[in-house]
């Protein structure tokens, strides 16, 4: 009896109890998050509009970093917390701060190349490409090879492949190699194709195509897809130095841009030894996901020795200080569609006789494919024609039937850009994620669908259509065959429309992405890809400091005003490493 009595006081006085910690809780005012247990941060950003990409706080004020990584996403006061005697305070005055930009599909040394060789990209006619090469050829010494990239005859009046003959007659000392927009054809003139041996009787190779006068049968000088091998084996290779140079380079074009990772479609063992030695005499202020390049046969190339070089020690990830990431091989199935090599299953509406080319055949895939996955390597296959996409899913089908694990690899689609139909449930079902770049849709707008015709085109650049499976989405740029710029990309993404506006309500509208799930693609959802997602690609606690600072708030501004906007800092792992800080104490 007397225990069933002081239960209910015992209840009472807790309940008591708790009433008096919450009222002094209140008069106290609102609680104040914890000083570090480690130390004062190195950075505290204040007066942000930050958005995360975290959904649990998507929209912030103030960040605090220690080292390389984030301490704290917050208000000001909470922020402030965590400034020490040496703390860099950094008033942001309300400029939008989002995750660093990840380009999940770009090419780093041909960017820095780019810098350095002729561009082609503004040229609206075939006499503007040979004018610059007669310029070129008059400073360069006698028997030196002149090269240039970027060409793009469905921009010129005479929407056809040129023919080397105007060239030719401008540079009769100079070989030159002159590669189109896609980097999936190349113009030679007629000094190169005598140093490569290249005439009439000269077969196509497997895989490749010579353009041919259709009267006389003479090479005209383009050769798309494995056919530029023919030329381009006998062009001095880059040196050492010459791709330090050209990653340096491509290192600071990046960061101006407000990206702070790429990833690297398609290197050799010698590029990746280079970003080793700029990592350790610590020049190399980037991150690189990069994907070693099948080339030849999974057996014997030299690309086969990297891979396995790579397969012996296993995969090397995050190396230099999560700088450098080797864990994926990138394979070509086919060639792009505006050189008319997108592997179709049926001919182009805009040639009947023309079905594509598959550069690798899909036995090759598989070897390489299953070579790859069996020593836990992801697989990243470019697949641009309906075709070469369903071969890319068929093999992907099979080895997970082989080996159920092969799911947890996060096989990659690169490109996916004509898919059919009822091929778009199966990057779901497949666990396959889509790489996909939105400025190819609005550069290709113009003529994808004389290329395609009415019906294929349903399932072009389908990003909203592959979403609502269930997929994520990983965006990038293709650079250099499209500029770098994010912006760009995610300008194209919410308003599929090319930079005048046109067309005024978007190029198939229903496929455009909101600009949440823009950012996304280009942060969380490529860091996803990499399997990097719990170390970047949102602004979390614990994650690295790679951020961006922009002029403008891009996801509420006019969309034409995102093309403008300018990117002002860039911090990887809470280093500036683009634009100025003015500081305050």
């Amino acid at each position: 009896m007397k225990a069933r009595k002081v239960l209910p006081v015992l209840v009472l006085l807790l309940f008591a109890v708790i009433m008096v910690h919450q009222i002094l809780r209140a008069q106290a005012g609102p609680q104040r998050p914890p000083s570090p247990a480690n130390g004062s941060a190195d950075t505290v950003l204040l007066n942000g509009n930050i958005y995360t990409m975290n959904s649990k706080s998507p929209h912030e004020q103030a960040i605090a970093i220690q080292g390389e990584k984030i301490l704290f996403v917050g208000t000001n006061e909470g922020a402030t917390r965590f400034k020490g005697p040496k703390t860099e305070v950094v008033d942001l005055e309300g400029k939008t701060v989002i995750p660093g930009f990840i380009d999940a599909h770009g090419h780093f040394i041909g960017l820095g190349e780019s810098l350095q060789r002729l561009s082609f990209v503004e040229t609206r006619s075939y006499a503007e490409v040979v004018a610059m090469v007669r310029l070129k050829v008059t400073e360069s010494p006698r028997g030196e090879w002149v090269q240039g990239r970027g060409w793009d005859q469905t921009r010129w009046p005479v929407k056809d492949f040129p023919d080397h003959r105007e060239l030719s007659a401008v540079s009769p000392d100079n070989p030159v190699w002159l590669t189109r927009v896609d980097g999936h054809a190349g113009l030679a003139n007629a000094r190169a194709m005598e140093i490569a041996g290249i005439t009439r009787q000269t077969p196509d190779p497997p895989g490749g195509r010579i353009v041919r006068d259709e009267k006389t049968g003479e090479p005209t000088g383009v050769f798309v897809d494995n056919a530029m091998s023919l030329v381009g084996r006998h062009i001095p290779p880059l040196t050492r130095d010459q791709i330090k140079r050209a990653a340096l380079r491509a290192i600071q074009k990046c960061l101006s841009d407000g990206l702070t990772e790429v990833h690297d479609a398609g290197v050799g063992g010698e590029t990746l030894e280079v970003y080793k030695e700029l990592i350790g005499e610590r020049r190399f202020d980037f991150r690189v996901y990069a994907m070693i390049m099948a080339t030849g046969s999974p057996l014997n190339s030299p690309a086969a020795l990297t891979l396995d070089a790579y397969l012996k020690t296993g995969p090397l990830i995050g190396y230099g200080g999560n700088r450098l990431t080797v864990r994926s091989l990138k394979i070509v199935a086919d060639g792009a569609l505006g050189s008319r090599g997108a592997a179709m299953l049926e001919p182009y509406s805009d040639d009947p006789k023309n079905t594509g080319l598959m550069v690798t055949p899909k036995e090759a895939i598989y070897a390489w494919a299953k070579k790859a996955t069996d020593g836990g390597f992801q697989v990243n296959t470019h697949a641009i024609g309906d075709r070469a996409n369903r071969i890319w899913l068929d093999v992907v089908e099979s080895l997970e039937k082989e080996n159920p694990k092969v799911n947890q690899l996060r096989l990659r689609d690169e490109h996916a850009q004509i898919l059919a139909l009822n091929d778009l449930p199966r990057f779901a079902i497949l666990h396959v994620i889509p790489s996909m770049q939105p400025t190819h849709c609005t550069s290709d707008m113009r003529w994808a669908e004389q290329r395609v015709g009415p019906e294929r085109i349903k399932g072009a650049y389908a990003w909203r259509s592959l979403l609502k499976t269930g997929v994520r989405i990983a965006a990038g740029s293709d650079f250099p065959v499209e500029n770098p710029n994010p912006l760009w990309g995610f300008y194209a993404a919410i308003t599929r429309q090319d930079q005048s506006g046109w067309p005024t309500a978007g190029w198939f509208a229903q496929e455009r992405l909101t600009r949440e799930e823009a950012l996304r693609s280009f942060t969380l959802d490529a860091a996803y890809a990499a399997f990097e997602e719990n170390l970047k690609g949102s602004i979390q606690e614990g994650k690295l400091a790679d951020l961006v600072v922009l002029s403008h708030d891009i996801m509420k501004i006019e969309p034409q005003l995102i093309l403008r906007t300018e990117v002002e800092k860039t911090f990887l792992g809470g280093k500036l490493v683009y634009g100025k800080v003015a500081a305050r104490p």
